[in-house]
């Protein structure tokens, strides 16, 4: 008896240690992409999402989420815009007395219906309004294709107008207000920026841009090369697809409302903070809109994170990289209300080195959510048979 058991341990012990040995080969495997190697964190969020096993927007699992009470309240409600239709917005308001600075954020998605909305990045939006304890407002503008340029563009600038009207009604301050965005959202934020410029609008204290599409233009970006093929999370037909509906008419690629980056008059915008991603098709233009926005006298800081991939940011409750960049943004937005940042010539910063315990945790964690895709995926074919 004694000797089937110790035969039972042991062959258990020499199934778990295989077991061991396949998901890290798995997940090292899943490192080397395409377009290079890429670290074991991203490597298996990039496989789970390319075989459809989540998505950007699906809550993260129990232990990486934080307990307790939110200090803030949520609210859903629509607005009404000039044309006689209405948008949803989301408003995160702080149960503290204010009246606070408020943040206007733009979600991405591409401009495209069924690509992003505010439930999509409701996580960012959450984790904006816990971190800088301002009101946060989460707007809904409309899609293409149903609705092509300028009709996102016009719905957020007057979600901007309509924040700044009712502020007391939501215990904002209208005169600290704020504009962030990712993606296409990004896009939204900062022509936000230059339409309230043009038209004489409420004053923006400061932009926060994730990975920004800032050209509808036919340029010629490395990223946009390397990065293209939807592996990291965005792919060239879709920006090719987000073109063709957003902006139909080939004299819209130039227009400066849906690219600021080849803008004649980048001047006197708000501070800003770009961020961007190593594995990105968007990351060269981002730079490149951040260079010249700095020409043109605005204050820009500008960081690169290294070894992460478009929308990495939406991953931040299981990236250490995704929530540093959100700790980056809601400090640099909190900040800017208190004070302008200062005009510094342009330099691109690159966060690239990593801790070395914090090294381990993610490569501790990445063989851990490899084993679950692994686990999920042999479930799947088995039932499937």
């Amino acid at each position: 008896m004694k000797k089937r058991l110790r035969r039972f341990f042991l062959s258990f012990v020499v199934f778990l240690l295989l077991c061991c040995i396949g998901i890290i080969g798995a997940v090292e495997y899943w490192s080397h992409t395409e377009a290079g190697k890429v670290p074991v964190k991203t490597a298996v969020l990039l496989h789970a999402v390319d075989q459809r096993l989540v998505t950007s927007d699906m809550k993260a699992p129990k232990i990486f989420s934080s307990s307790g009470s939110p200090s803030y309240t949520r609210t859903t409600t629509s607005i009404p815009m000039t044309d006689g239709e209405e948008i949803p917005i989301r408003i995160y308001q702080p149960k503290k007395e204010g009246p606070h600075p408020i943040i206007i954020y733009y979600h991405g998605g591409a401009f495209l219906e069924g690509y992003g909305n505010i439930n999509t990045h409701d996580n960012i939006v959450r984790a904006l309004a816990s971190k800088t304890q301002n009101v946060v407002i989460s707007v809904g503008y409309r899609l293409a294709p149903a609705h092509p340029f300028p009709t996102a563009t016009e719905d957020s600038y007057e979600a901007l107008l309509w924040a700044f009207q009712h502020a007391s009604s939501f215990n904002g301050d209208p005169s600290k207000i704020a504009v962030a965005g990712d993606s296409a959202g990004g896009n939204l934020a900062t022509v936000v920026t230059m339409m309230a410029r043009d038209r004489n609008g409420p004053s923006i204290t400061s932009q926060a841009l994730f990975y920004p599409l800032t050209t509808f233009q036919d340029v010629t970006f490395s990223s946009r090369s390397l990065y293209d093929s939807g592996y990291y999370l965005i792919s060239r037909s879709v920006m090719e697809k987000a073109r063709k509906n957003y902006t139909p008419e080939e004299n819209m690629w130039s227009n400066p409302y849906t690219s600021p980056l080849d803008a004649q008059n980048l001047h006197d915008l708000p501070p800003a903070l770009i961020i961007t991603a190593e594995f990105d098709p968007l990351r060269d233009e981002g730079e490149a809109y951040g260079k010249v926005l700095a020409e043109s006298g605005t204050a820009v800081n500008a960081v690169r994170y290294n070894g992460v991939m478009h929308g990495f940011v939406s991953f931040y409750e299981v990236m250490n990289r995704g929530k540093d960049a959100l700790d980056k943004a809601s400090l640099y937005l909190t900040e800017s209300f208190q004070q302008q940042p200062e005009y510094q010539a342009y330099q691109l910063d690159i966060y690239d080195n990593q801790p070395a315990l914090e090294s381990l945790q993610d490569r501790g964690e990445a063989y851990a959510i490899g084993g679950y895709l692994l686990g999920k995926q042999a479930i799947s074919k088995i039932s499937s048979w």
